[in-house]
């Protein structure tokens, strides 16, 4: 059932004036409760995958860049085609706001057709170029195969993702994202361990046989998430329960809506491109070392991954109300909305920080078992990313500012700082200077230099957004 005008209008109402904090909150906690459950079961994978040894957890960090490789074919078209659309609904132009949805879908069913093909043709040369060690390799080959399977629809994801929540319906996103980490954490144990081995390991006995299939087994089971998540997303969409139309009709590759969507998204491209490069650099490095320490890295990767999907999800329900009150001249709204997610970002950041500085032993042993190295390299990792977890949180808030409001050069600078312009000039000094230590302190301090670039960035949009609103109050 389509949603009526009414309730149309009561999201725009919501949207531009119920109270920020109400208002910010109403669409990130749903998207930090899906963004909580990617994680988990990202976790998962490396977590069941780990019982198979030093090597299988080398490959699942391998792979991560491969997920990070999918997630730039769709990343740009999602990021750009939210901002867009949160600013043409704020201007009452739901029309449009079909042809940015409908173009940037289609386009990202196609970017992550081509990964796919690509993917499976070059296996072996991708997997090395990842960074798989000669003892990994295998493993990565079979981690990445039915991975590649789902790009297309996980590229889609995102668009809908992020669309979904620039018109308001962040509970939609939720559900989307967090059935199918549910699944991928009940799919995991049984598809890796099979069915004797899940009875063996966890005393669960299952009606039917199921063979081990070990990590090819953690591929499939976040594939299948993949493909369950696409369809819970595009639900909405098909039966009219969302603001906005998905049609091959409304298909519109002209200068206006390609230049929005490439203006904005581009930031994120370049920032998951750059993780890609990054991720490359530290898998080769690490492997250089040790299977142990590029576990360990990996290891200390997933951990953080709980507080960096609670800044994103945060800053992602930022970005859509400071966007919407901007196409809607409600100056004094952006500026609110900036200074409020800037204080919670902050005193978040702090805390995560210190909770899980706390817990980082037994968080690490649960995953290194009994391996020293694993261990004391994923801790070393894991805190100081915590001393530089508020910096990082303040960082994303300012970049989503950027995004919402259409600054395309300041999203792109912001988006790829971390592990763009800050991170890759040091990594290869630091690499040779201090050998394990300087890989594992290289994104903490990476963050540590953001703030030389969002410190004038962000004294440019406040100038901006008081100069519109003091030309307002004056006409």
């Amino acid at each position: 059932m389509a949603r009526t005008p009414e309730q149309q209008e009561s999201r725009r109402l919501m949207m531009a004036n119920d109270p920020i904090p109400k208002v910010i909150f109403k669409m990130a906690i749903p998207t930090i409760v899906a963004f909580l459950i990617n994680s988990i079961y990202s976790l998962a994978d490396t977590y069941f995958v780990s019982g198979l040894g030093k090597e299988a957890t080398a490959a699942v960090t391998v792979n991560a860049s491969l997920d990070q490789l999918i997630m730039m074919a769709g990343s740009m078209l999602a990021v750009g085609a939210n901002s867009y659309i949160a600013r043409l609904l704020g201007q009452g132009n739901t029309k449009k706001a079909n042809q940015v949805l409908s173009t940037a879908f289609f386009s990202a069913f196609a970017l992550g057709a081509l990964v796919m093909i690509f993917g499976n043709v070059f296996m072996t040369g991708m997997v090395r170029l990842l960074g798989a060690t000669p003892t990994c390799e295998q493993y990565s080959i079979d981690y990445a195969t039915y991975v590649l399977f789902a790009a297309p629809f996980m590229a889609t994801s995102f668009v809908m993702n992020q669309c979904l929540r620039s018109e308001g319906s962040a509970t939609l996103s939720m559900i989307g994202m967090g059935f199918g980490g549910i699944l991928n954490c009940v799919l995991d144990p049984i598809l890796i361990l099979g069915t004797e081995g899940l009875k063996k390991e966890y005393g669960i006995s299952l009606p039917f046989d199921i063979p081990a299939m070990k990590v090819a087994g953690a591929s499939l089971a976040t594939a299948i998430s993949k493909w369950v998540s696409f369809g819970i997303l595009i639900f909405p969409y098909i039966f009219r329960r969302s603001m906005l139309r998905l049609s091959v009709r409304y298909i519109r590759f002209n200068k206006d809506i390609v230049g929005q969507i490439v203006a904005v998204g581009s930031s994120s491209m370049f920032r998951s491109g750059l993780a890609v490069v990054a991720g490359i650099l530290l898998n080769q490095l690490a492997g250089e070392i040790s299977d142990s320490v590029l576990g360990g890295m990996g290891v200390a990767t997933k951990i953080m991954m709980f507080p960096f999907s609670i800044i994103l999800g945060f800053g992602t329900g930022f970005q859509p109300v400071a966007g919407f009150n901007w196409g809607a001249k409600k100056y004094d709204r952006v500026i609110k909305s900036y200074r409020f997610s800037s204080l919670v970002a902050i005193i978040g950041g702090v805390v995560m920080g210190v909770g899980i500085a706390v817990f980082v032993e037994p968080l690490i042993i649960a995953f290194a078992g009994s391996d020293t190295e694993m261990l004391e390299f994923g801790k070393l990792c894991t805190l100081l990313q915590c001393i530089a977890l508020p910096i990082h949180a303040w960082v994303a808030v300012v970049n989503m500012l950027c995004a919402g409001l259409g600054n395309a050069w300041g999203a792109l600078a912001l988006s790829t700082a971390r592990q763009g312009s800050c991170m890759i000039p040091i990594l290869y000094p630091l690499a040779y200077l201090l050998e394990d230590v300087g890989i594992a302190s290289v994104q903490a301090l990476a963050d540590v230099l953001t703030l030389v670039i969002a410190i004038p960035i962000i004294i440019y949009m406040l100038k901006k957004i008081r100069t519109a609103r003091d030309l307002q109050a004056s006409a």
